[in-house]
């Protein structure tokens, strides 16, 4: 559930938050932030309890746990990934009841990297807090295999000058990147035979036309963008304006 308060003295009526889909899952600590780079979104990292598995037949209690990523535009209504993002490790101590909880927030300990913290062995001796880090805004990747696939956003009125690109291929691996009109249609100077042939692993790209990084004559219209992968993960797009996000 959630409610909100100005002055943390007086609170809304709490409201259960609702989510895209129907599964039924024990969720706990759901950690909710908003994310530092993209604050209009807000993250969350719920322990997600299953209490019919045992794994270790001796302990003493029953249950499972790993964790999930879940993601809100409103703080009320939740999109929730089924795949595990902090799944248990090989120890036996991290397969018992309870364990794999995420602790809340997020650091960031380089500009490529995000830190993550979560309990392992709980109900041991040895219970601790284990650090594990992926790349900044690596959440989730729209990804293309060795066969090339195609991603179209649906429309966006964006403010800035340049799209901002966060992205990793394989050396063989590829991205172009087209900006449509609301038909998808490409506009003129924007196609994929237009875009650069973009293979590497940066945090920052600004993606390049023949006229350049600039799309500011673009800005304050609806646009669809385009991407085409092949071996290749886009993990975030965005508009910036000059040297700032």
């Amino acid at each position: 559930m959630t409610c909100t308060s100005e002055d943390f003295e007086h609170w809304t009526d709490p409201v259960f938050i609702e989510y895209a889909d129907d599964r039924k899952e024990h969720m706990y600590t759901n950690g909710v932030q908003p994310y530092f780079r993209a604050p209009h979104i807000y993250l969350g990292w719920p322990a997600r309890f299953v209490p019919n598995r045992q794994k270790v037949p001796e302990h003493s209690a029953p249950g499972v746990s790993d964790a999930i990523l879940m993601s809100s535009r409103d703080g009320l209504h939740f999109e929730r990934w089924e795949e595990g993002f902090i799944r248990p490790g090989p120890e036996p101590e991290v397969w018992t009841d309870r364990n794999n909880y995420p602790a809340w927030g997020m650091i960031q300990t380089s500009p490529q990297e995000l830190s993550l913290y979560w309990t392992e062995h709980y109900r041991h001796p040895t219970m601790r807090l284990r650090r594990g880090t992926i790349r900044t805004d690596g959440f989730v990747s729209v990804h293309a295999g060795g066969e090339a696939g195609e991603m179209l956003t649906r429309a966006l009125v964006f403010a800035g000058d340049r799209l901002v690109v966060n992205y990793a291929t394989s050396a063989v691996g590829r991205l172009r990147f087209e900006l449509c009109d609301e038909a998808g249609e490409a506009i003129e100077g924007y196609s994929y035979f237009d875009s650069e042939v973009l293979f590497g692993n940066e945090i920052e790209h600004a993606v390049i036309w023949p006229g350049g990084a600039d799309v500011s004559a673009l800005a304050g219209r609806p646009v669809r963008l385009r991407v085409q992968l092949q071996d290749a993960d886009l993990y975030s797009i965005r508009f910036a304006s000059g040297g700032q996000e």
